[in-house]
């Protein structure tokens, strides 16, 4: 495990034009450069203490999975190679190497895209008080973590730093982005879905939620952002799955089970992190990593 865990970016020739709870990102003029720090929040608070190659397990998952759906939908990918960047760039070629993205604009779509395959998270609480998610009724008597009947679709607001992303109903969707629109989102982020839960199952993985992030560039829709890694997507080991009860996931299942088990009220300032909670944590990281992409994550 590397050792040097970086938190912030700072390049020689450029300020970040935005630092997002896990990103720094760079305006490049026609690019942007994306930079994945070892950050980690939890409950939306950026939290003090940083887990090793994190940054260095987003920007690779993310790459292998852009690779991957191409053929879905096109990606804002350009390249990971810091060699293929501006010259300016390559001075930090250190601090870039094997965590950053030069990637295409594109104007964002302002919804998070949503797609569910099984029951859990804020998904399970809402099944639980209505019976519904965003305003789909559900059969009844379904479990905890159990697999839906059919995949939903339950879009959310993007927030700004420090808001939290708001439910919305597909409907609401429509009125904000437009009907046309609403629906080729859909349809790309089920196919994306079903695209990746494929290769997931082979690698022993559940693939139970995912988010994406899309933008519209020269008239087309665009995947943007990162994509299938465990901060956007919930994934289970396979050979333990057992519906009725929470599952074990390679995200950040440590850190919130620390944070719950100290009783903190998840509001800023966040607590430091003890060291085993960081370490295993790191190790869940990598360890999706090496199982979805079939190799370990290289040494930095």
């Amino acid at each position: 495990m590397s050792n040097n865990v970086i938190t912030s970016t700072k390049l020689t020739s450029i300020a970040a034009s935005h630092r997002g709870k896990v990103r720094d990102l760079y305006d490049l003029g026609d690019e942007f450069l994306i930079v994945s720090t070892d950050r980690i929040s939890a409950f939306d608070v950026v939290l003090p203490n940083g887990i090793p190659d994190k940054g260095r397990v987003l920007t690779g998952l993310s790459t292998f999975w852009f690779d991957y759906t191409k053929d879905v939908v096109e990606n804002h990918l350009i390249a990971t190679d810091v060699d293929e960047y501006p010259k300016a760039l390559q001075t930090d070629a250190e601090l870039l190497n094997g965590r950053s993205m030069l990637v295409k604009k594109a104007k964002r779509v302002d919804i998070e895209c949503v797609v569910r395959g099984y029951l859990a998270g804020s998904g399970w609480s809402s099944y639980q008080k209505t019976g519904e998610i965003c305003g789909q009724k559900l059969p009844a008597g379904l479990r905890e973590s159990e697999r839906l009947p059919e995949l939903l679709f339950t879009p959310t607001t993007k927030a700004e730093q420090g808001e939290h992303d708001e439910p919305i109903s597909i409907d609401e969707m429509r009125n904000q982005v437009g009907t046309e629109l609403t629906d080729d989102l859909i349809n790309i982020s089920f196919d994306l879905f079903r695209t990746a839960s494929q290769h997931a199952e082979k690698a022993g993985i559940i693939l139970c939620d995912t988010k994406f992030e899309f933008g519209e560039r020269d008239g087309n829709i665009i995947l943007i952002d990162e994509v299938f890694t465990p901060d956007s997507s919930r994934f289970w080991p396979a050979a333990s799955y057992e519906p009725g009860k929470p599952q074990q996931s390679f995200d950040k299942q440590f850190v919130r089970d620390y944070l719950s088990e100290i009783g903190w009220n998840k509001q800023p300032p966040a607590p430091q992190l003890p060291e085993d909670v960081i370490t295993k944590t790191s190790e869940k990281y990598r360890e999706a990593y090496r199982l979805i992409v079939g190799e370990k994550l290289p040494a930095n």
